[in-house]
C-alpha cells in the first residue's frame, strides 16, 4: 500500500473542493492511503513536496491547485515556475502527478476540476502512482 501525499494550493477553494474530491477518490480506489497539506499558492508546491519527500514518509505526491489567467504578467511566472519545480523534482526521482490547473477563466477550471466531468485531480493520482510503479520497476 503506497502513502500519497496530497499538496493543495487553496487559492480557489470551492473549485478546489472538486479536484481534491477527485484525488481523493482515486486514491482510495486504488487502495492506497493519503494525506493532504494546504500550502499558500501554486508556487509554494513544489517547495512542500521537497521538504516532505526529504522525510521519506510519502511514496509519491499529487500537485493540486488553480492558476487563472489575469491582467498582470504574474500569470506566467506562477504557472511555469510552479511547473518548473515540479518537473525539476520529477527529474530527481519523486513521483508526483501535477494537477495544477492553468486556466483563462474559471468556467474551464470548473469542467477540469470537477470529478463528473475532466477530474484531472483523480488524473493526477493516476499519474503520480504510474510514476511510483515506474520508478519501483527500474529500482527492482
Amino acid at each position: 500500500m503506497a502513502r500519497i501525499l496530497i499538496v493543495e494550493s487553496r487559492f480557489y477553494g470551492h473549485l478546489n473542493d472538486l479536484l481534491l474530491k477527485g484525488a481523493r477518490d482515486a486514491v482510495a480506489a486504488a487502495g492506497h492511503q493519503f494525506e493532504t497539506i494546504t500550502v499558500p499558492g501554486a508556487l509554494e508546491v513544489p517547495g512542500a513536496i521537497a521538504m516532505a519527500a526529504e522525510t521519506g514518509r510519502y511514496d509519491a505526491f499529487v500537485a493540486l491547485g488553480i492558476v487563472i489567467r489575469g491582467e498582470t504578467y504574474h500569470f506566467e511566472i506562477v504557472s511555469n515556475e510552479s511547473a518548473r519545480g515540479l518537473m525539476a523534482l520529477t527529474m530527481d526521482g519523486i513521483p508526483i502527478g501535477n494537477g495544477i490547473l492553468t486556466v483563462e477563466n474559471e468556467e474551464q477550471a470548473l469542467v477540469r476540476a470537477d470529478p463528473a466531468q475532466k477530474d484531472k485531480g483523480g488524473e493526477a493520482v493516476k499519474a503520480a502512482l504510474a510514476m511510483l510503479a515506474l520508478r519501483d520497476r527500474f529500482a527492482g
